[in-house]
């Protein structure tokens, strides 16, 4: 069995956390740790974990723990992951994987030495729909891949710490760093260039003290192989939470998602027509959560390279630098670094 401790017991982390206390084969949630006393005993107190940590530097000393499940504030991520590497723990990152890519480049680099695994928290390349979308992709159902669209439109305000889009990236960042992923694994090309622009239309009450802040962006990009991308990305659409995904290819289509949550409709004697609206990431993705961790024991258990690489995170740090780059400047960026 491999030895599970969860470090941050947030909204995302306790997704990680309830997985692992039961629907992971192989695996066992022996820890928790957060800061926070009361968000700490309450998530031990709900999992019946007895072992808990408020800092995880102590979690990380604990000689029974075999692999961490990052969950914590994107700053802390980069010194957590190489800690854990030197203390030979196996780790599961959660996106954004750091704050820049000399840090993925560390933190890569920290879990190589140590010969241990890391994986990124990507968890859409384990939803069912889209894990059969790219089996076709990649058995030529619709020839070759021209275009890939992505989109995720979330329905929260934002909070306050967001607005600085120097610090949060805004919806690039927040909400589609899922979508530029699904773009490089569905094109199998790493971008070229990437083209963004956006606007606040949802919050004006901020635009003093944030010019900078946008709510919507549509972004277009291109592949070293010539293939084409585009994303639209929204925070605070107030109508439910909405992700849905596009590959054109010479010979047919792929469509993957849908706005209902259900599968039924109901139409009512006033001519008007009702589908229940998927309202939240954690019930839409709530599988793939279960499928991404048991992954990452497969993993270890079986000595292969996770399906999400520190590789991949690092790509996804850079296209959200770009894209932010793109929409600030008003600018294509281009990509300029080799890729192997």
């Amino acid at each position: 069995m491999l030895n599970v401790c969860v470090l941050g017991c947030g909204r995302a982390g306790m997704i990680h956390a309830r997985s692992y206390a039961g629907s992971v084969a192989g695996a066992r949630l022996i820890a928790l740790c957060d800061p926070v006393a009361g968000v700490r005993n309450a998530a031990a107190a709900e999992l019946d974990v007895n072992r808990c940590y408020a800092d995880w530097q102590e979690a990380l000393a604990d000689t029974d723990i075999d692999a961490v499940i990052v969950v914590t504030p994107t700053g802390l991520h980069h010194d957590i992951v190489v800690a854990a590497a030197a203390a030979g723990k196996h780790v599961f990152c959660e996106k954004p994987m750091a704050s820049s890519e000399k840090e993925c480049d560390e933190m890569i680099a920290a879990c190589a030495r140590a010969g241990v695994k890391l994986q990124i928290g990507f968890m859409r390349r384990f939803d069912e729909s889209i894990r059969h979308a790219k089996e076709a992709v990649d058995a030529g159902e619709i020839g070759d891949v021209v275009l890939v669209k992505s989109l995720t439109r979330g329905p929260s305000r934002p909070k306050d710490w967001m607005y600085d889009v120097r610090a949060s990236y805004g919806p690039i960042g927040e909400v589609s760093s899922h979508d530029l992923d699904m773009l490089r694994w569905f094109a199998g090309s790493e971008v070229a260039s990437v083209y963004a622009i956006g606007g606040n239309f949802r919050s004006p009450e901020v635009a003093g003290d944030h010019p900078e802040w946008y709510d919507s962006f549509a972004m277009t990009l291109s592949f070293d192989d010539g293939k084409l991308g585009m994303i639209d990305g929204a925070q605070y659409v107030r109508y439910g939470y909405d992700a849905r995904l596009e590959v054109l290819g010479t010979h047919g289509s792929i469509l993957v998602g849908q706005q209902p949550r259900e599968a039924y409709t109901v139409a009512r004697p006033d001519g008007s027509v009702r589908r229940p609206m998927n309202d939240s990431w954690t019930y839409l993705f709530r599988e793939a959560y279960v499928h991404e961790a048991q992954a990452f024991v497969d993993a270890i258990a079986h000595g292969t390279e996770p399906l999400a690489t520190g590789h991949d995170g690092k790509m996804a740090v850079r296209l959200v630098n770009m894209g932010l780059a793109s929409l600030l400047g008003h600018t294509v960026v281009f990509d300029t670094e080799e890729h192997p």
